[in-house]
């Protein structure tokens, strides 16, 4: 029993140290990857501020090279001005949804204010982003996206924007 018993510590043993080297290795590939979070957080606010330009021009093609072509990304709006709630999964969805927004809204909107600041968390090749903006026909709205970096640029994989309107005391 106790021969047994030796086996099974001398074992277990070897299996904490593996998973100790295994644990240290991995942090050193992580920090060895050197990420600059300023240049990707430049290139996270040129993409999202790409993607506002195209959909307030009505540029369709300009808009949907922003996005993840995906089955199982998500477009949300939750719009407490009018109690209005629309989701979109998928990229077909999302793509048919704005092309057909686009077709019956050719006429440009105002530009809002273009994002200089963001929340950012990154994730490797993603990042979650979250932000608050005013734009003149809806007022107040706070946005969190979901970005993929795909051959070196980032790209839209997720949006939930919640409008608030103009008479909000929302901060």
């Amino acid at each position: 029993m106790k021969k047994i018993f030796s086996i099974f510590t001398s074992i277990l043993l070897l299996l904490i140290l593996s998973c100790k080297d295994l644990e240290t290795n991995n942090v050193n590939q992580i920090s060895k990857q050197n990420i600059d979070i300023e240049k990707e957080k430049k290139a996270i606010l040129e993409a999202l501020n790409n993607e506002t330009k195209a959909a307030f021009n009505r540029d369709y093609e300009g808009w949907k090279k922003m996005w993840v072509h995906d089955p199982k990304i998500t477009k949300t709006y939750i719009n407490f001005a009018d109690s209005t709630f629309s989701e979109s999964v998928g990229w077909n969805k999302i793509s048919t949804y704005v092309k057909t927004f686009i077709d019956e809204h050719p006429e440009p909107e105002p530009i809002p204010k273009l994002l200089h600041d963001i929340d950012l968390r990154l994730y490797g090749s993603g990042a979650w982003v979250s932000y608050q903006l005013k734009d003149s026909l809806r007022g107040l709205k706070r946005e969190t996206r979901l970005m993929e970096k795909i051959n070196g640029s980032w790209k839209i994989a997720g949006m939930q924007t919640t409008i608030y309107g103009f008479e909000t005391n929302h901060k």
